[in-house]
């Protein structure tokens, strides 16, 4: 799995942190310096990412943090939808931010695991289609489609041939 790269839009950053203060205010919980830590990391990060990226990453920057914070801070920033918890057909929840970034679907390779990302409109179209077909208010909605990508095939191709 590739590495996130790494890039803070501050002026989303600090819109998110805004919001993750007030819903941190409004549930009676602390406002502590690691919480914003891993926000800060986690919209620094480009892709998707798993628990241990994540607290590698910090890590790595000498950040003080320990695996139960950034779980529980994960689960916060899910339960208010900052960021988007996945399982691509695995045992390992994947992550990404998602405040302000656009709907978009999965192809997941079941053979390496690769995530590739895709936004088609139609998508949009059905599923205005069918909320007011079967009359509910769509919230959101999640679609992943697996398969083998050309890598993949192409290496059991050549493995074949040799």
């Amino acid at each position: 799995m590739a590495i996130s790269e790494k890039h803070l839009d501050k002026e989303k950053y600090e819109e998110v942190k805004k919001i993750f203060t007030a819903y941190l205010e409004n549930k009676g919980l602390r406002k502590t310096s690691e919480r914003y830590a891993i926000l800060e990391e986690i919209y620094s990060r480009t892709g998707h990412f798993d628990v241990e990226q994540l607290y590698a990453g910090m890590k790595e920057q000498g950040l003080r943090v320990s695996r139960a914070t950034v779980y529980n801070t994960l689960d916060l920033l899910v339960e208010h939808g900052l960021v988007s918890r996945h399982q691509f057909g695995r045992n390992l929840a994947q992550y990404e931010k998602s405040y302000g970034y656009r709907q978009h679907d999965h192809v997941i390779c079941t053979e390496c695991h690769k995530v590739v990302e895709f936004c088609d409109p139609r998508i949009h179209g059905i599923q205005t289609m069918v909320g007011e077909l079967l009359n509910f208010h769509i919230l959101h909605h999640s679609l992943n489609l697996y398969g083998v990508c050309g890598d993949c095939r192409a290496q059991a191709a050549a493995i074949q041939t040799s």
